[in-house]
């Protein structure tokens, strides 16, 4: 969670590794305004919302910052296909692509996680509770992740799960409808950065 002025810069640089970006030169800002980069402005808008949703007891400064960033991102959330909420994803987050990507408000998502299109992490059977999932973790297009259920760290969700139980070992490939362990991997050789 976003506390600090420290945290958010933390989590932007994670977030920069992790989908790939090299910093900007003051040309390459330039150039981003004429043809920008949806995902990473959509990532750079979501921590700062975060940072301002944090501190909005802070002063007035926060909370017109917290309204403004608020009506930006829903603007880019409908463009790009993504409901995600605050303070759900660790830092490190990447998504991969443009398109449906689906939070639920309650869900708990570790560091360094990869997300592809068409993924849905949610409750079920009416209940608030969602999934916590662990650190490392590849969630790859049209996973299905729902209940309150377990993913531990460094573990990859094949396309098209559907993962609707509690899982404990680590280094892991789940898949499948429902998911079962497939076998186990090396989730540095999935997620890059790590």
């Amino acid at each position: 969670m976003i506390l600090s002025k420290d945290d958010y810069v933390n989590y932007l640089e994670a977030d920069r590794i992790a989908l790939g970006r090299k910093k900007e030169t003051l040309l390459e800002k330039l150039l981003r305004s004429i043809a920008p980069d949806y995902i990473w402005t959509f990532q750079r808008v979501l921590r700062k919302l975060e940072y301002h949703k944090n501190n909005k007891h802070s002063g007035y400064y926060h909370k017109f910052a917290y309204l403004y960033l608020k009506v930006r991102y829903r603007r880019l959330s409908v463009k790009l296909g993504f409901t995600i909420p605050e303070n759900v994803f660790g830092p490190g987050l990447a998504i991969a692509h443009y398109g449906t990507i689906v939070v639920n408000e309650h869900a708990k998502v570790g560091a360094n996680c990869r997300i592809h299109v068409c993924t849905n992490i949610g409750a079920s059977g009416g209940t608030i509770k969602a999934p916590v999932i662990g650190d490392n973790v590849y969630i790859a297009p049209g996973a299905k992740i729902f209940g309150d259920i377990r993913i531990p760290n460094n573990t990859a969700i094949g396309a098209n799960s559907v993962v609707d139980k509690s899982f404990e070992e680590e280094n892991t490939l789940i898949a499948g409808a429902p998911a079962t362990v497939i076998k186990t991997i090396v989730i540095k050789q999935i997620i890059k950065h790590i």
